[in-house]
């Protein structure tokens, strides 16, 4: 386990990593079987009402959450991907907030709480107070989808594979140690059902998983 100032660093160095790649993020798709059934998974689940986005990025997913809810927050710790989204979407049934979901608190609850490539970057030791984070930004009969992927590669795994710190470079080079826990959908599952919460993770055909499910009554 890492200690809060170590972590806090990993941290910092994973916000850096994704505000120094904000420009060439939406070329960065992994290409991998599987991916086109996170998208058909969304749209099955059809998150209505008022949704929460947490790490929008350039709103990749964004388009797909308006199709059925009333309106969309959509919260992101960079700034550059803020732009990038705010300028793709400008719908004015979406409120872009600019926060670090370690640290952030919703000003409101939600119908449904989206997270598209996400939980991965959770570190093991936040895991548990980010899900506690979720359960206070929806409404009692709220609802949870999420999509990840479990890829890495072995050039990455700078601490060997049992780490879920790896190593990854901006477009220009420079490198930035960032957060991927390779979760595997039965293991979520269980973590999950261990923090009160009653979500199905579903595998696809490559390193793909989604999840969907809501929080136990007594929570």
């Amino acid at each position: 386990m890492s200690t809060e100032p170590e972590l806090d660093s990993l941290l910092v160095e994973q916000r850096a990593y994704y505000q120094a790649l904000a420009p060439d993020y939406l070329s960065q798709g992994l290409d991998r079987p599987g991916g086109g059934e996170l998208a058909e998974a969304l749209e099955g689940f059809q998150p209505a009402g008022s949704v929460l986005e947490l790490a929008c990025g350039p709103g990749v997913w964004t388009s797909a959450l308006l199709r059925h809810a009333t309106d969309v927050t959509a919260v992101d710790a960079s700034t550059e991907m803020l732009a990038i989204a705010a300028a793709r979407i400008t719908s004015s049934r979406v409120r872009f907030i600019q926060a670090d979901l370690f640290a952030w608190r919703p000003d409101r609850r939600y119908d449904a709480v989206f997270m598209g490539f996400w939980i991965s970057h959770v570190p093991a030791e936040r895991f548990a107070s980010f899900w506690s984070l979720v359960a206070d930004c929806l409404k009692p009969e709220g609802c949870v989808f999420f999509c990840d992927d479990a890829y890495r590669t072995e050039d990455e795994l700078i601490e060997g594979p049992g780490s879920s710190t790896i190593l990854r470079h901006a477009p220009d080079g420079t490198a930035y140690r960032l957060v991927k826990v390779p979760h595997r959908p039965a293991g979520l599952e269980s973590q999950l059902r261990q923090l009160g919460w009653h979500i199905t993770v579903h595998p696809t055909a490559g390193p793909f998983y989604w999840g969907a499910g809501e929080r136990a009554p007594d929570m």
